[in-house]
């Protein structure tokens, strides 16, 4: 049975000595990640599905939504799903140390928001895509987040007039093979899997922690998980002050 911790300052000293002696680390990492960065989760009281909208939230981040409504799409993912604002926490910026210093191998994240290579991590599998990238349905041109931000109405290529769609993962829509191989290669070869921040009840990218195969599973989320029953160690606690080490 997994041992629980709720104290941040000692899940943060567990934490450095699962890191200090794993070979291969992963950090498998969902929304809660970044709410210590002032960008809302999905779930929680305060997370986006528990807020008023004209549509419900999960209909407008839909591809077919998109389609049919792009005009009010765009409305919706400029004020909700663009936070230019913010700026890694402790939990972004101690992953990153992490793989500087050769204790972590890789970052697979559910985040559309950049803040992990913000923070200077270099391998980080994107699983539904980043609002850093905005494409040209037509040509190809890439564009930032800051350039559809400054646009009005629905975003069109500079190039060819084509629309701009981001370059994130709508329901609906599947996930990049590429990086969904790239994250299953590097869970089954890690000896410490560390979950956190996620719910896991988004699929199928909370499927790919089944393929972890190694020594020891850590969870870091303040609310229960699928994963708990087979972890080794949950952290019930803040997760920015977990990493606080």
């Amino acid at each position: 049975m997994a041992r629980t911790i709720t104290d941040s300052a000692e899940a943060a000293v567990e934490l450095e000595e699962r890191f200090a002696r794993a070979r291969s680390a992963v950090f498998f990492g969902g929304a809660g990640v970044s709410t210590a960065s002032g960008i809302p989760d999905f779930r929680s009281a305060d997370g986006l599905y528990h807020q008023r909208f004209k549509y419900p939230p999960e209909e407008m981040l839909g591809h077919d939504f998109f389609v049919r409504h792009t005009a009010e799409f765009y409305d919706f993912y400029r004020e909700r799903m663009i936070c230019l604002s913010a700026r890694p926490n402790r939990a972004h910026t101690k992953l990153a140390e992490l793989e500087a210093t050769g204790h972590l191998s890789a970052v697979v994240t559910q985040n559309i928001d950049g803040l992990h290579q913000m923070a200077g991590s270099r391998t980080v599998h994107e699983l539904h895509g980043s609002v850093h990238r905005n494409i040209c349905q037509s040509c190809g041109a890439t564009y930032s987040a800051e350039w559809v931000m400054a646009s009005e109405g629905v975003p069109r290529c500079e190039e060819c007039g084509g629309l701009v769609k981001p370059d994130v993962v709508l329901y609906g829509e599947q996930l990049d093979e590429r990086v969904l191989l790239d994250s299953v290669r590097a869970i089954a070869a890690a000896d410490l899997l560390v979950i956190g921040g996620t719910s896991l009840v988004v699929y199928p990218a909370a499927g790919l922690v089944n393929y972890f195969n190694g020594n020891e599973i850590v969870v870091v989320n303040r609310d229960s998980t699928p994963a708990d029953s087979s972890a080794d160690l949950i952290c019930a606690c803040d997760i920015a002050a977990a990493f606080d080490f």
